[in-house]
């Protein structure tokens, strides 16, 4: 059955038929975001929802959304989708950060001339049939100082086109390292250098717990006198109240603002001051990026929903196409050691450790380790995925590490998956063979080779004969046909372990009759999401 979209907002009719092409069916409502009660009774029947800024993925769209698996949103901003429900209910949140990088920079260096230039009061003045001219006296952008906070895919472009103009460029960012500002041509400060040198300064960093107010009333009175301040970002950024009050004292000669701390702005202590340019929300309206950001959705929601490749995923790691094909086997051999030792465990996990040996330390271990982590944690909850997973852990206090390692053994890679509680040390081992299957290869340091089939029995017990004899008889005489037969041992007359793989679940009092012989230390029997 093909998976089945919905367009809530209003993306391009190639978007859509991007969707048609791909084999997905799409139901192409772009009015529907508005109607948040419609919207909640339909939103069941879809495994993607696609939207730009007017739909609001609240909590309750959240909980009706049964079926749901990725919400794509054409742009960058996801303010209106509540990612922390969305993770919980297991569904995957894109934006689409490329699409308007340029139209947004663009946007700020057209603010940057306007407020240096004083534009639009004289375009205002001139067209009231006024001519003003000395009233509007600006400044030159060359040889000035542009301070960026936030060099990343804006703030870059920002600067490359700052360098174009003739300026000096400094850049805060804590993650830009200085081979990568050297390159750029820009000089990497700190922020308080920054704010005492700069002549212009523009943000382009996101809203976050540690950017918002980043241009504090503090910050703001560090700054040079005669500065402008730009916001292409995000509302918040930015003490707007304090610029109001410093743009009246003389400190700042002039700010240009595309967003504000609540929108629609229809009230701001900004608006009607003097030297004061204010755009709504302008940074990626241009016919070029709207169209770009709605068909790099309408590719990635694609991807994910036909071959589960991950693109520019808010919430998951992202998983290229080409991994999606290499790794499936090792995705599904992580969630399967995850799942055996969810089963296994009773009391609560204190940290879960996961050792990639050989191949797999290769490969995307951000997508490993949250589909072991997701294998573990359903046996808490069976509606727990990948992307809810981490979620999962965290609220649970679980500490989750990992840790690379080259070919160490026999096989050409492997993971070992080891729990920790309060009361022991759990661990098993699997690997992915030729054919793509995977294999569990040891379980509490014990060597195996067992197929995985979807009903399983685990017993351990001391290496005495007639275990396999009892095994046989108990599961026959009650109906209960063994596919397949695994055993290891730690030493002769030590520690022994047997796997079955049988072919329909073995019923509770079966269990009950092998523990009743008192041959087995542990008897339990297991259940794999094996397709």
């Amino acid at each position: 059955m093909a998976p089945k979209v919905l367009v809530s907002d209003k993306l391009s009719e190639t978007a859509v038929q991007i969707f048609r092409d791909r084999g997905i069916d799409v139901d192409f409502m772009p009015d529907l975001g508005k109607e948040k009660d419609k919207l909640r009774e339909v939103i069941g029947q879809y495994d993607g929802l696609a939207i730009r800024s007017a739909t609001k993925v609240t909590e309750k769209i959240l909980e009706a959304a049964n079926n749901l698996k990725v919400v794509g949103r054409a742009g960058i901003g996801t303010d209106n989708i509540d990612k922390e429900a969305a993770s919980k209910k297991g569904v995957i949140v894109m934006n689409t950060p490329f699409g308007n990088m340029i139209t947004t920079a663009e946007h700020a260096i057209a603010l940057m001339f306007a407020v240096a230039r004083q534009i639009p009061e004289a375009s205002a003045s001139t067209h009231a049939g006024k001519w003003e001219k000395s009233k509007f006296m600006g400044v030159e952008l060359t040889g000035k100082t542009l301070g960026v906070i936030g060099a990343g895919n804006i703030g870059g472009i920002v600067c490359d086109r700052a360098r174009g103009l003739k300026m000096k460029v400094v850049a805060y960012d804590p993650f830009l390292s200085q081979e990568k500002a050297d390159k750029m041509g820009v000089e990497k400060v700190e922020l308080e250098e920054l704010l005492t040198r700069a002549d212009f300064i523009t943000l382009h960093v996101p809203l976050t717990d540690q950017t918002r107010n980043i241009l504090s009333r503090a910050n703001l009175e560090k700054t040079k006198k005669g500065v402008r301040i730009i916001n292409c970002a995000r509302g918040g950024l930015v003490d707007e109240t304090a610029v109001a009050e410093l743009l009246q004292s003389g400190h700042i000669a002039g700010a240009a603002f595309d967003v504000f701390a609540e929108e629609p702005a229809t009230e701001n202590p900004l608006f009607g001051l003097p030297n004061v340019v204010c755009t709504p929300h302008l940074g990626a309206a241009t016919t070029e990026a709207q169209e770009n950001v709605a068909l790099q959705v309408a590719e990635q929601m694609s991807d994910y929903l036909l071959t589960g490749a991950v693109s520019n995923a808010l919430n998951m790691p992202s998983v290229t196409a080409e991994e999606a094909k290499v790794m499936g086997p090792w995705i599904k051999l992580a969630d399967h050691l995850g799942n055996f030792i969810g089963q296994m465990t009773d009391e609560p996990i204190k940290a879960i450790n996961i050792l990639y040996d050989g191949v797999v330390s290769e490969m995307n271990l951000d997508a490993l380790t949250c589909a072991a982590v997701a294998g573990i944690m359903k046996s808490v909850n069976p509606e727990v995925n990948m992307v809810s997973a981490p979620v999962v852990a965290k609220e649970r206090g679980v500490k989750i590490s990992t840790t690379r390692q080259d070919k160490s053994g026999a096989f050409e890679g492997y993971i070992k998956l080891t729990v920790v509680t309060a009361k022991r040390e759990r661990s098993i081992g699997g690997t992915v063979f030729s054919d793509g299957k995977p294999r569990f290869i040891q379980i509490k340091g014990i060597n195996i080779d067992a197929e995985i089939g979807r009903h399983m029995l685990y017993t351990t017990n001391e290496d005495v004969p007639g275990i396999i004899g009892t095994l046989g008889q108990t599961l026959g005489e009650n109906g209960v046909n063994i596919a397949n037969f695994t055993l290891g041992r730690a030493a002769a007359a030590g520690e022994a372990i047997a796997l079955l793989y049988v072919d329909e679940p073995v019923p509770s009092d079966v269990i009950a009759k092998l523990d009743a012989t008192g041959l087995f230390q542990q008897i339990r029997a297991l259940e794999f999401d094996v397709i």
